[in-house]
């Protein structure tokens, strides 16, 4: 599927897989492989972002996915997120959903949220936010009408 269904119908959290179509390519060929990886991966939905129009240029919709987080001693040192446009040559498959209880830690940035966390309850996402210092993160359950409407429109996970 396209980065245009991901972006309509995927919710925040979703597991989003990436790929080009490419073979895999042995393990010997390190350039090679590197390459592949940029261009295939698996991350988290973080963010969707609506087309900006500047002056000197204009940027489209696009999704950003959180590939993986890098901590030592229980403290994170690196995020590592991918920008896909909507207008990616890609194919991008929805794996996950959020399950029902889950609960999303979000905050506003401009005109849309970005998904901070997702905690199983509600629980563990009061107390990540008390333990990471977010003053503004607002709290979303995932309800069984949220899914059930996703079921019903035929949009259940790959």
């Amino acid at each position: 599927m396209s980065a245009h269904i991901v972006y309509d119908n995927a919710p925040l959290g979703s597991l989003i897989r990436y790929s080009d179509g490419a073979p895999k390519p042995p393990a010997r060929f390190t350039r090679k492989l590197a390459d592949w990886e940029r261009r295939n991966g698996l991350g988290r939905l973080v963010r969707k972002s609506p087309p900006r129009d500047h002056p000197t240029y204009s940027a489209p919709a696009s999704i950003t996915l959180n590939e993986g987080n890098f901590s030592s001693g229980g403290i994170m040192l690196v995020t590592t997120m991918c920008i896909h446009s909507l207008n990616s040559a890609l194919s991008f498959e929805i794996v996950e959903r959020p399950a029902i209880g889950m609960v999303r830690v979000l905050h506003q940035i401009a005109d849309h949220d970005e998904l901070l966390h997702l905690a199983e309850s509600r629980d563990a996402a009061e107390l990540w936010t008390a333990k990471t210092g977010y003053r503004n993160a607002r709290l979303e359950d995932i309800t069984a009408d949220e899914v059930g409407a996703d079921v019903v429109e035929g949009r259940a996970a790959a």
